[in-house]
């Protein structure tokens, strides 16, 4: 008897270590193969400084209030108050210390793109990576090629505060195991170029979604209702729904988003207001091709 309990405890104990072993192999951290970003070349900085305002890098990275070349300074040290916790936004300036001047591009685009860290942790998606992951290689680099050309910080953000258990990040392997890939947010059939282009940045380095879809409790973003709005994030006040059927821009035209967002003014001279101020101010620096691709695939979207 005792020697068939014994059997049945070691039997036990080799399923649960197996089944904890599989749990660990799905949900732990997951860079790109160091190939993956081997052989870009030089950056494109130019077109870096494009992906730069598309991603609004600004609004979360510049110190609070700043303005004109100050906003280049990627200081950190913004809170972003959620459900889970606050947030405190890094400095990534290139200070080699406080910033990310020590990173290599791998690192830099793993924690873009699969959101992991430079030390092979998982980093929290309160910074969009879920959306970066939809860059391209080329892009990343453009990118990162930019960041190093601006001026370095020495300030250093404190850390996130969180409670448990969101303070423990081996459970953020689980949340990307149900919620984290880098699929298109939606199909669109017969696309042309510029929609392509368009869902591209949304989708992408713009990271739309992230405010105008609602999300789940466990802060997954329900895609069923892409883009259609939902409470705001940061828990004041709801994003509006800018799906094609919307109240809020259902009824105009591409050139009027377009126009909206290049000048800041809606088709009835109302002006943007709230934390689409700082978006609108950023998107406004892009090409105006890249502006009207934007807006192409807004109306190209599915109704909700």
């Amino acid at each position: 008897m005792a020697s068939t309990l014994a059997k049945f405890l070691v039997a036990g104990l080799v399923v649960a270590a197996g089944g904890a072993a599989v749990a660990y192999a799905i949900t732990k951290p997951q860079p790109h193969p160091a190939e993956y970003w081997a052989n870009l070349g030089q950056p494109d900085v130019a077109n870096g400084e494009k992906l730069f305002w598309a991603g609004g890098c600004v609004s979360c990275h510049s110190a609070t209030g700043a303005q004109g070349d100050a906003q280049k300074v990627l200081s950190g040290g913004h809170k972003l108050p959620t459900p889970f916790g606050t947030f405190n936004i890094p400095n990534i300036s290139p200070d080699p210390q406080a910033g990310i001047g020590s990173w290599t591009l791998a690192q830099f685009g793993d924690a873009m793109t699969r959101g992991v860290g430079p030390k092979g942790d998982h980093l929290y998606p309160s910074f969009p990576y879920s959306s970066y992951a939809r860059m391209t290689p080329k892009d990343v680099n453009d990118l990162f090629g930019y960041l190093k050309t601006l001026p370095p910080s020495s300030n250093v953000a404190p850390p996130h505060e969180l409670s448990f258990p969101y303070n423990m990040r081996i459970a953020l392997g689980g949340w990307k195991f149900l919620f984290f890939n880098d699929k298109p947010r939606v199909e669109i059939a017969n696309a042309s170029d510029q929609v392509k282009r368009g869902q591209y940045l949304v989708e992408g380095p713009g990271h739309c979604g992230e405010c105008h879809t609602p999300r789940n409790a466990l802060g997954g973003l329900d895609l069923n209702n892409w883009l259609a709005g939902g409470p705001n994030p940061e828990g004041e006040g709801t994003i509006p729904d800018i799906t094609p059927g919307s109240e809020s821009i259902g009824n105009w035209s591409e050139e009027d988003i377009a126009s909206y967002l290049e000048t800041g003014f809606t088709p009835d001279f109302d002006s943007v207001g709230g934390s689409m101020t700082e978006v609108q101010k950023n998107i406004a620096h892009l090409p105006k091709e890249d502006i009207q691709a934007i807006a192409a695939y807004l109306k190209a979207v599915p109704k909700k």
